[in-house]
């Protein structure tokens, strides 16, 4: 699972995405979307899933986990993975054009990578990325009334970067118990993880809200939900232009 665990120290500061930068004055209250590539089958991922308890409890920081299935042939079948986590891990790397895919691995704002498990490392990436001043400059605002998640966005006129608004549904903490593979008899909990995506439309730079029926999100465990304005497109994801997160019960 490490195999660029090395790899992944020494260059994770330099791995940007190409980004356009537009001079910018607002400041978003989140400092980061961190997103968590794990796998139940994984050894070496524990320690990043203890982290990421951790790190869900700071304010400023949006922390989802996106378990993978490419692990399930080591002997245990990870029972919340998504092979569209699998998929955005690997366009994450095509976009960088590093095609570093491992785990524990965190993408960082859409645009850097880190260890999963390295603190230091992950504030690094974090610092660097705001470089760009376009991460997370768009206000975002999520409330819930009448059983609905209402999603509004921002007016940025002068943000004239294609992106898409995702919501995703969330379960705060969901403990397994390991019976097979690498991590036989360990118990681990892992936090805020992606349940169901929702493509809520293209962003423009014009104002928006959307309203999503909560019965759409609150399944398998869903609890909170997380709206991510991000740059690029599925297959090709860049910066993270605005995100915001509630909890829905």
């Amino acid at each position: 699972m490490l195999f660029a665990r090395l790899a992944a120290r020494l260059a994770y500061a330099a791995l940007a995405v190409v980004t356009t930068t537009i001079p910018l004055s607002v400041s978003a209250q989140t400092r980061a979307v961190l997103e968590l590539f794990t796998s139940q089958g994984c050894s070496s991922c524990p320690p990043a899933d203890k982290l990421f308890g951790e790190l869900a409890a700071d304010p400023g920081l949006i922390v989802l986990s996106l378990p993978i299935d490419y692990w399930d042939y080591l002997g245990w079948k990870d029972t919340l993975a998504e092979p569209r986590h699998t998929a955005r891990q690997r366009a994450y790397s095509k976009v960088r054009g590093d095609h570093e895919v491992y785990t524990p691995q965190v993408v960082v704002n859409g645009s850097l990578h880190a260890l999963g498990s390295d603190k230091d490392a992950i504030e690094t990436a974090i610092a660097k990325s705001r470089e760009n001043p376009a991460t997370l400059a768009l206000p975002v605002k999520l409330s819930t009334a009448d059983g609905r998640l209402a999603v509004s966005v921002a007016e940025r006129k002068d943000l004239h970067i294609p992106a898409e608004v995702w919501v995703t549904g969330l379960a705060r903490s969901i403990t397994v118990m390991i019976k097979r593979g690498e991590n036989k008899g360990k118990t681990i909990t892992y936090h805020n993880v992606a349940r169901r995506w929702l493509k809520l439309d293209d962003w423009k730079g014009t104002a928006n809200t959307w309203n999503v029926p909560l019965p759409q999100l609150e399944e398998a465990g869903v609890n909170s939900a997380a709206v991510l304005v991000q740059s690029g497109s599925v297959e090709s994801p860049n910066a993270i232009l605005g995100a915001a997160m509630a909890q829905l019960r």
